[in-house]
This record gives C-alpha cells, sequence and structure tokens, in this order.
C-alpha cells in the first residue's frame, strides 16, 4: 500500500504553459534596459521568484540598480504578463492534467499547488481547474524561493499532512532540488537531462495515471 496522500504541483510548465509569455514579459524589460536576454536565459528564471528573476537578468547585463528602480521593473514586467494571463483560455491547460487531476482526487489523493507565481489563483481560475485544489501556496505566502523547500513544506502543512506523504510534480531543477530537500518523491516533468534528482521523469501527462508515478 502506497504511503502516500497528498500531491504538490508546480503550475508553469507542469500544469500550464505561460513561461512563454514570461518570456515574453522579461524580454521587453530586458530590451528596455539594453540587456541581451535569450530563451536560453529564460532557463535560469524556472521556479524562481519575481525580484530574483531580474537579479539574474540584471546579472547578465552587468548593472546595478537601486531597490525602486527593481521594483518598478519588477511591477512593469507583471503588468505585461497580466495582460496576456487575463486572456489565457482554459484550452491552454496542457494536454492531459484535467485527468490526471480527476483520477487522482477520486483516488482520495489531496491535491495542492505550489508556485513561486502570485497570479496563481487568476490562472486556475482561467483554466477552470480551481476545484481540483484542496491548498494553494504561492508568492503570497512564501518568502524563500525554491530550491528553499517552504513552498513544499507548506503545502504539506495544509493539506494536513507529513512531507513524506507527499508527491512533487515539478519542471525545474531549483523545483527538483526543493522537492527533495523536503523529504518529498520528486517528479520531474519535461527532459530527463534537464531534472537531474528526480525520482521518476514523465514527458506530460497525457496516457499518465497516479499508479504509473508509483511504479
Amino acid at each position: 500500500m502506497s504511503i502516500y496522500k497528498g500531491l504538490i504541483f508546480d503550475l508553469d510548465g507542469v500544469l500550464v504553459d505561460t513561461a512563454k509569455y514570461h518570456f515574453i514579459a522579461w524580454k521587453q524589460i530586458a530590451d528596455s534596459i539594453n540587456v541581451p536576454f535569450s530563451k536560453a536565459d529564460n532557463e535560469r528564471l524556472k521556479g524562481v521568484s519575481r525580484m530574483n528573476s531580474l537579479e539574474v537578468i540584471l546579472e547578465i547585463g552587468g548593472l546595478s540598480l537601486s531597490l525602486r528602480e527593481k521594483e518598478n521593473l519588477c511591477k512593469q514586467k507583471n503588468d505585461i504578463y497580466l495582460s496576456y494571463i487575463r486572456r489565457l483560455a482554459k484550452s491552454e491547460i496542457l494536454d492531459g492534467v484535467k485527468e490526471f487531476l480527476a483520477g487522482a482526487r477520486e483516488q482520495g489523493y489531496k491535491v495542492a499547488l505550489g508556485s513561486a507565481s502570485k497570479n496563481s489563483r487568476l490562472i486556475l481560475e482561467r483554466l477552470k481547474i480551481e476545484g481540483f485544489f484542496d491548498a494553494v501556496i504561492d508568492g503570497t505566502k512564501v518568502t524563500k524561493a525554491k530550491p528553499d523547500p517552504e513552498v513544499f513544506t507548506k503545502g504539506a502543512e495544509e493539506l494536513q499532512l507529513e512531507n513524506e506523504e507527499c508527491i512533487v510534480f515539478e519542471d525545474s531543477l531549483a523545483g527538483i532540488r526543493a522537492a527533495r530537500a523536503a523529504g518529498m518523491r520528486a517528479v520531474g516533468v519535461g527532459d530527463p537531462s534537464n531534472l537531474p534528482g528526480a525520482d521518476i521523469v514523465i514527458p506530460g501527462f497525457t496516457g499518465i495515471t497516479i499508479d504509473d508515478i508509483l511504479s
């Protein structure tokens, strides 16, 4: 019998592909301060908070800005990003996700979101999947970015479960490290070469059931 009772999902790249909108927004910000920013650079921002993402861009450009300037750029980035997210269609949920969530709930698993995004609830609402989640831990509830395990340990706490009873689904190396630091089973979603340390890696949720994760 499985010891696992809870599932904790990252958002971007796991449930929905909003990474493209993050890239568009950060690219505009980088261009505005004359910093070259590529899709490869954008990979470094996965699972990272907004301010820390900006710090990466400033590092790339060799720039130093005041806190006020950085806060202003972060606000600009979020405004650009939100302009896309508010138009997000429920069809943009990644293939197989809704079926996987429904199947897991039918088997009695508790489900939480564990994301650095402060726009998580808006995205869940736009995708019409907010009803699948017992808890939402996002950037409004945590202060430490992945690979710190805070977002996942708080998820277990809100689900009223022990850390070792939870399985985390992540598409970033920082997220995998955070899950392992929390003592949770780490399921990578995506390319195995980008997710060293995961207990198991799946390409996506199409045709995948919770039993496949446990095997």
